[in-house]
């Protein structure tokens, strides 16, 4: 049974709405800095929220609302890791690039690694993180097909990414950086309200409540003990590190008016991801766990015992208990969220293009129009589309996008702020010989030890080749 009336004229009101301002956005933008930093103007308040909805976004929520499924309240300590990323990228990344990226009007990430280091580190920097965010933005549309194909049970995943990839990177193509961000503040907004308003709330009362809870799910479910400490580690080394590497959070450290606001933004979002997000994600699969068990979704095709796709459970879980009205703006909530990470990892992806991929190739000819800057939005967007339509799990794709980025970046980034001196030649082999450690991990398939994520063999490869090439290179 596809959306009512009702939800479905709330729900495409919203996407027309997230549509009007990336239009209102497009007659503001008058140069690359006002299309990718915003004028260096924002504020704490919306820069917080944005880097908040950047990150956890649609494919953290459906991804959380998987983990929450299948191991409950522990998958909580996947958002921790967000918390202190933030926190300890305010006390030492910003104050260390923030008044040189001012000074010299940075508008991406691999500016700051060339201002330190050379053109030529800044140029992989950016091709490492073009790919990363290619995957990232198509993890996102991902998640926005998974929860449209459960709602809509007429449309396949693949007519749904269509569908998803159309409306995120038309806004964004058109709008700019000013667009998400304050698209960002909205959709967060949303998203919150959604949540705490009608799906928790709802959700609780349909599945019978804390007594139907521990009557339905093993005792694990409910401890925050309930994962492995490999399990833990491998969260920590693939997400803590993003934040030290990740050019959606430079674009916004950029675009603050002043280090101060930086920092507090940084700290806003670092709250929002644990204890709040993370929990509320969590309790909802949680609470579509119980519903499965209890033979909610039988009628749906889901049978207790079945087969099912766990990312699938909160969208199916919501779909079965919300009335019409609610439905329309629960399902607003979670597209929220989805297109408020694609259209920041599209942007990213952009930028580093423009940037410091074309800019090195033509010899510092950079693109001095925000038409040109459009137009290669708009092709990474298709593109990140089509990759979407072979991806099947939206945090695998996700955790992948983000092993690869810190596999490559994170040791060059750690020697230019650790490092008076550090070494250019040391940075492109430790970016090289990380990312591509990773990659072939991940491609081949192969059985790791320990259970260890192939991002920590990237990186512990990366540290290593940077330490001999910097010695050698001081002596």
């Amino acid at each position: 049974m596809d959306l009512h009336i009702i939800d479905l004229s709330i729900f495409v009101f919203y996407l027309l709405f997230m549509l009007g301002v990336g239009f209102y956005f497009m007659r503001k933008n008058k140069s690359e800095e006002d299309y990718y930093v915003g004028g260096r103007n924002m504020s704490a308040g919306h820069i917080g929220l944005s880097v908040v909805a950047t990150d956890v976004g649609g494919g953290f929520s459906i991804g959380l609302g998987g983990l929450g499924f299948v191991m409950g309240l522990s998958g909580s300590w996947m958002l921790f890791t967000g918390l202190v990323g933030a926190w300890i990228s305010a006390v030492f990344l910003i104050p260390k690039i923030y008044p040189i990226a001012k000074k010299h009007q940075f508008l991406t990430f691999p500016q700051s690694l060339a201002f330190h280091y050379n053109t030529k580190v800044a140029f992989i920097a950016g091709i490492i993180s073009l790919i990363g965010y290619v995957g990232f933005t198509s993890s996102q549309i991902l998640a926005g097909a998974k929860l449209a194909s459960a709602t809509f049970p007429s449309i396949s995943i693949n007519n749904a990414v269509l569908i998803m990839g159309v409306i995120a990177v038309s806004y964004t193509v058109i709008g700019g950086i000013k667009a998400v961000i304050y698209t960002d503040t909205i959709q967060w907004i949303i998203l919150m309200v959604g949540l705490i308003c009608i799906g928790i709330p709802i959700g609780y009362i349909k599945i019978g409540g804390w007594e139907a809870i521990q009557n339905t799910l093993p005792a694990d479910f409910m401890s925050l003990t309930n994962i492995s400490f490999i399990q833990l580690f491998n969260w920590f080394i693939t997400i803590v590190p993003i934040w030290f590497v990740g050019m959606t959070l430079y674009q916004r450290i950029y675009a603050c008016k002043d280090k101060k606001t930086a920092v507090r933004a940084w700290r806003i979002a670092g709250l929002f991801e644990w204890p709040i997000m993370a929990f509320m994600g969590i309790a909802l699969g949680l609470f579509a766990r119980v519903a499965f068990e209890q033979g909610m979704f039988t009628e749906i095709g889901y049978a207790p015992g079945s087969e099912i796709d766990s990312e699938l459970g909160l969208p199916l879980f919501l779909r079965s208990i919300l009335p019409i009205g609610l439905m329309g703006l629960m399902m607003s909530a979670y597209f929220s969220a989805i297109m408020s990470t694609a259209d920041s990892c599209l942007m990213a992806a952009s930028g580093n293009f423009t940037t410091d991929i074309w800019s090195y190739l033509k010899k510092n000819k950079v693109f001095n129009s925000v038409k040109n800057s459009q137009i290669v939005t708009l092709v990474i967007g298709v593109f990140a589309v089509i990759l979407a339509t072979k991806m099947q799990n939206v945090l695998e794709l996700m955790l992948y996008s983000y092993a690869f980025m810190v596999s490559g970046l994170l040791v060059p980034v750690i020697g230019m702020l650790a490092l008076k001196n550090p070494s250019s030649l040391a940075a492109i082999i430790s970016m090289v010989l990380g990312g591509l450690t990773t990659l072939t991990l991940i491609i081949t398939n192969i059985k790791l030890p320990l259970e260890l994520d192939a991002n920590f063999f990237g990186i512990s490869i990366a540290a290593i080749s940077f330490i001999i090439v910097q010695s050698i290179r001081r002596k």
